[in-house]
């Protein structure tokens, strides 16, 4: 099969490689997309993912072959690539180990989605519904991630919502927030498009922190109390300390982004308002399910997200990933192998 493999310094190359063997246990996914995740980006950016890796994890495919024992799946059936819960004492995903760090555990890649096809255990993938569409099925892993980043803040219906950084992950947090039944909704970001895309997802307001002080903007736009929750969504130098200075009196600042390089922040601006800082990283089978039912539902939509010019060929990757090592206007980038 044809597969994208990382071959260090950056770089990919497009090799054919053996199309994985079905254990009994095991399906084969013909993978149908594949979403560029900002983690891909930069675990190549830093050259940390090991050469010979094949990456890719947001996914979506077909079910072609089925291992003898696996009776849970037919020929045909439309999964995603995860959200299945793993049978008792399996250890699975970031929770096993107890020291887990991204900068280490992401070093080195197997079986993924920058192929044409992904062999998984037959418990891991789940069924697409029907009203759910490819492109939007591919989705599904970082509105989980969204649905995730909600469910474990304190969020409370008819709060103060402000999202900095209006990437993917950012408008979905926006999208599932509003599904929660938060009260008004701010956002930050630079990218002309990404402002636009927020503003048509219902955000309240969108601010251009190059423009306006975004913590003063914000603060001012909630009644001079600030927000409720922050969901810090861009790993921007500064909006981590941004989201703290400018959350109200015990209010909560949800950190989703993933920072790799030093994030100054400056407590004594802060610290007195007793302002809670969770880092959210993680999503389990329920998110999965519930994000999967939101898009199905209308709730979050992925078609802002997506443009004419998000769909890329397996060739065209390398060039893709180059355009996203600095920040853009592009939203999301959806590999077809």
């Amino acid at each position: 099969m044809k597969a994208a493999v990382y071959k260090g310094s950056q770089q990919f190359q497009i090799e054919e490689i053996p199309t994985p063997k079905v254990g009994p246990k095991q399906v084969l996914v013909k993978v149908k997309y594949c979403a560029i995740c900002g983690t891909d980006v930069h675990t190549v950016l830093y050259d940390i993912t090991v050469p010979g890796s094949v990456m890719g994890h947001e996914y979506c495919g077909t079910i072609v072959e089925k291992g003898s024992e696996v009776s849970k799946w037919k020929i045909g059936d439309r999964v995603v690539g995860g959200g299945g819960s793993a049978p008792p004492g399996t250890p699975y995903g970031i929770t096993v180990d107890p020291r887990y760090s991204y900068r280490t555990g992401l070093a080195h890649w197997e079986g993924g989605a920058y192929a044409e096809y992904v062999l998984m255990e037959d418990w891991e993938p789940m069924s697409i519904p029907d009203e759910v569409p490819d492109e939007a099925a591919a989705m599904c892993e970082p509105c989980a991630i969204a649905v995730h980043a909600v469910r474990i803040s304190e969020l409370k219906v008819g709060d103060t919502v402000a999202i900095l950084g209006a990437g993917p992950v950012g408008l979905l947090c926006l999208q599932v927030a509003k599904a929660a039944g938060c009260g008004q909704v701010f956002v930050s970001e630079p990218a002309p498009a990404r402002r636009k895309a927020a503003l048509g997802l219902g955000a309240d307001a969108v601010i251009d922190p190059t423009k306006d002080d975004a913590v003063e903007t914000i603060v001012e736009l909630s009644e001079g109390l600030g927000p409720h929750i922050v969901f810090e969504c861009a790993a921007a130098k500064n909006t981590l300390n941004q989201g703290l200075s400018m959350a109200r009196r015990h209010g909560q600042v949800i950190l989703v982004s993933i920072a790799w390089e030093p994030t100054p922040v400056l407590p004594v601006d802060w610290i007195g308002r007793e302002v809670t800082l969770k880092s959210s990283a993680s999503k389990t089978p329920d998110d999965w399910s519930r994000a999967l039912e939101l898009i199905r539902s209308g709730q979050v939509k992925m078609s802002p997200l997506l443009t004419g010019t998000s769909f890329i060929k397996l060739d065209g990757i390398q060039e893709a990933f180059k355009g996203l090592f600095e920040p853009t206007n592009e939203l999301k980038i959806i590999v077809e192998p």
